[in-house]
């Protein structure tokens, strides 16, 4: 069984193409021009193992919101699309990742409702080189409105923003990993209701 996404979108701010493959080995090829957003999105290939290619075109000369925020809604697109009918999943997952003084907290339920709850240490420096670290909630938001996912991340410490968010994004990582991983024990769809 292939559990392979692939969106396209594009509009008059942006033009995205991404492809995630579920059962990869974090294989990643990612071209975004925003360079820490690169690097965010590298950590979610590699430590989730998904085999993860993104490739988009934005409008930089305005600034870098419309092509993070369209990137993610296409990746979460390309998510739910990769989970299919979700048969034999284990649904629910969770993962705490250190970065030196930072911590993440991420709990995911692939649910079929889109909800994010988040927090993570107020203070940060605004920026991250072209990135802007108010984003970085945007994105947890665009990537859950597209993938159907119940979300949560807690960050409960840290001072230096480029580890408050890479935390985050190889929690996610990883919980988005064992959550989509297939159980053998599981014949159906881990649901009372027969769907998700």
């Amino acid at each position: 069984m292939s559990r392979v996404g692939r969106v396209e979108r594009t509009t008059k701010e942006t033009s995205v193409t991404v492809q995630i493959d579920l059962d990869g080995t974090g294989a990643v090829e990612v071209s975004t021009g925003v360079g820490f957003f690169d690097h965010m999105l590298d950590q979610l290939g590699r430590h989730g193992l998904f085999d993860l290619s993104v490739k988009t075109d934005g409008d930089l000369h305005i600034d870098s919101h419309h092509t993070i925020e369209d990137t993610a809604l296409a990746l979460g697109a390309a998510f739910r699309q990769a989970l299919g009918d979700k048969r034999g999943i284990t649904r629910f997952a969770d993962a705490s990742v250190p970065l030196d003084e930072s911590l993440a907290r991420v709990t995911v339920d692939l649910s079929g409702r889109p909800y994010l709850v988040h927090s993570e240490p107020a203070g940060m420096a605004p920026m991250i080189g072209s990135y802007d670290t108010t984003m970085t909630r945007h994105i947890l938001e665009s990537f859950v409105a597209q993938a159907q996912v119940a979300l949560h991340v807690d960050v409960p410490y840290g001072r230096n923003a480029h580890h408050i968010v890479e935390c985050q994004f190889k929690a996610l990582a990883r919980a988005l990993r064992y959550a989509s991983e297939i159980d053998p024990r599981q014949t159906g769809v881990p649901s009372t209701k027969g769907a998700l």
